[in-house]
């Protein structure tokens, strides 16, 4: 019989991503964003046929991507490098030019919306006001444009538009626990949530008629929920909610006049679907753990960007009640039930919170009995049971990793969410020690064999942690992390800048706790070996965030590996860099895990 070896780590690098998707409107076609050459392209499956090819050949990330209702072109938001700053594109079915629609260098376009006809196109901009951005209506025909929203003391976004186009939904963004959404109509602005003291967030919003609207919001509440808002009459009204549950999407089906809601309950999701005849409300089954991306066809047919703990995103039909997998996305060589599934534990913090966490723990066979902090980015957002490739080529070659919810992770209520405002350097780090004196304890943990790593917030964390807490790790990975919370509070993209001082704080009023929550203070005792990855294109966390440190840390001689990654911005868009940042992480834990 002919044996093969054991898969190696170098299989989990030849994992495939889906950034994003669209579903023409006869359903004969699904076009999708994903790195099948190892750089993000436009590649399409002719429904019900799912053999993938390509459409474009830009090489470049996309954030969204919308099908002409009519069916004759598809219009893709695509940037460069990981800036961000995504331009409009339109691209015929057929593939092949992307011709420019609305372009402007350095500057943002999102929020797509078209007419039913497809003559017009709707989006949000910095093009005009990068701190509170502007929303416009454009003409493809005539390439006229006008101004629809104007942002003002918010940084504000097109959420959607009436059927007949004269109403339209935005979203003022004040912090991420605290987003109002108004409705502009013929009489002037509408509020969509009733006047009140707490701050709260509206979700998502659909327009169901030209005068009712459909909303999740957490209005006098910790969760949230279904709502509705009638414009003739300027009545919001409660629908449904689902108890320790929080609503985050919502879409229209006009065929079965329901609603789809994706929810989120701590490190998954569940699916909805609301009858509006009846209001009533039922789970779907779902194929993976964590929603990425869905879309409501006219026919009332299902699409689904899904991934879990062992399987990559993939792309998912419900039709007549049943799940078709349309890719089949996954590991080479490695089945699915020999990846690793995390367990979920709880544990008490040093206030007594409860705190949730994933622990995707090694095989004994295999394990080499370290484990690996790994804080979550966001922060307000949470670490998932969703695939990681990361996570599990790391599992594979023996490392334990624990990702902990700490407090100012989405999922677990705005109350929750709230706790790392003003407060990124305090609750949440002590929520990560706890956390590790929890694993150790119970046994999950040897204390001299721990290791810490994170990207975004987390790598901030992991700066931070090692400045304070350094006799818990062997060594540290930082992955575009920012190290000083001044500098990083001024650098930030300028439609971030509103929200900054709720939710970091305030360079003059918070400059003793911006201070001691910087790690770039805690140089003295940053004593082991680090290694620091970083985006030159990042947006978000700019290079000059990783510069300081390594430049700091390596004039008191100590041991920083730096790589910075010219054509990447807060992410890995291109599967060589990928594959550089991993190879070059493996071999900096497996140097100090020995």
């Amino acid at each position: 019989m002919i044996s093969f070896s054991q898969p190696d780590v170098e299989n989990f690098f030849q994992t495939f991503g889906i950034q994003t998707f669209t579903v023409s409107p006869d359903e004969s076609q699904l076009v999708f964003s994903t790195n099948l050459n190892g750089k993000y392209n436009l590649w399409a499956m002719d429904l019900p046929n799912v053999f993938p090819y390509p459409l474009t050949f830009q090489n470049q990330s996309c954030s969204e991507l919308k099908y002409d209702p009519k069916g004759r072109y598809i219009l893709a938001v695509i940037d460069r490098d990981g800036d961000e700053n995504g331009q409009i594109y339109a691209l015929s079915p057929q593939g092949g030019e992307l011709k420019p629609i609305r372009q402007q260098e350095n500057e943002r376009h999102m929020n797509l919306n078209l007419s039913e006809d497809g003559k017009r196109l709707y989006y949000t901009s910095t093009k005009e006001d990068a701190t509170f951005l502007k929303s416009y209506g454009y003409n493809i025909e005539t390439e006229e444009e006008e101004t629809v929203i104007d942002g003002e003391g918010s940084a504000t976004f097109l959420v959607t538009k009436s059927p007949d186009e004269k109403k339209f939904i935005y979203v003022k963004h004040f912090a991420n626990t605290y987003a109002l959404a108004y409705a502009k109509t013929g009489d002037g602005e509408v509020r969509l949530t009733p006047e009140t003291d707490q701050q709260h967030t509206v979700s998502g919003a659909v327009f169901v008629s030209d005068t009712l609207v459909y909303l999740v919001t957490n209005h006098g509440a910790d969760f949230s929920y279904l709502a509705k808002f009638d414009l003739e009459k300027g009545e919001f009204t409660k629908v449904i909610e689902v108890e320790n549950e929080d609503f985050t999407e919502v879409q229209y089906d006009e065929s079965t006049h329901s609603l789809y809601i994706v929810s989120q309950q701590g490190v998954s999701d569940r699916l909805y679907q609301v009858l509006l005849e009846d209001e009533s409300i039922k789970e779907l089954d779902l194929p993976a753990t964590v929603i990425d991306g869905f879309e409501v066809a006219k026919s009332g047919n299902l699409y689904l960007n899904a991934r879990s703990a062992t399987r990559p995103p993939n792309l998912y039909q419900f039709k007549n009640g049943e799940w078709t997998s349309l890719t089949k996305y996954g590991v080479p060589g490695v089945k699915e039930e020999d990846l690793i599934k995390p367990d979920v534990l709880t544990y008490p913090s040093y206030d007594g919170l409860e705190i949730e966490a994933l622990f995707f723990k090694a095989r004994e066979e295999v394990s080499n009995g370290h484990v690996i902090l790994w804080p979550h980015g966001g922060p307000q957002a949470a670490e998932r049971e969703n695939f990681r490739s990361l996570f599990q080529f790391l599992v594979h070659r023996g490392y334990s990793i624990f990702a902990p919810n700490f407090r100012g992770s989405s999922g677990y209520g705005l109350a929750f969410m709230k706790m790392v405002e003003g407060d990124w350097g305090h609750g949440p780090r002590l929520d990560n020690v706890e956390g590790l004196e929890y694993l150790i304890k119970q046994g999950y943990a040897d204390r001299e064999k721990i290791l810490l790593m994170g990207g975004s917030y987390g790598g901030y964390m992991a700066l931070l942690l090692h400045g304070r807490h350094p006799e818990y790790f062997k060594a540290v990975v930082d992955i575009f992390g920012p190290c000083n919370l001044f500098s990083f509070i001024e650098s930030v993209p300028e439609h971030w800048k509103p929200i900054m001082k709720q939710w970091v704080g305030d360079v003059v009023e918070d400059k003793e706790k911006l201070t001691e929550d910087s790690p770039i203070e805690y140089l003295d005792s940053m004593t082991k070996p680090m290694l620091v990855i970083q985006g030159a294109k990042d947006p978000r966390v700019v290079q000059a965030e990783s510069d300081q440190i390594v430049e700091a840390l390596k004039e008191k001689g100590r041991d920083v590996d730096y790589l910075v990654l010219e054509d990447e911005g807060h992410g890995f868009s291109k599967k060589e860099n990928e594959i550089e940042v991993y190879r070059k992480v493996l071999a900096f834990l497996d140097q100090y895990s020995k």
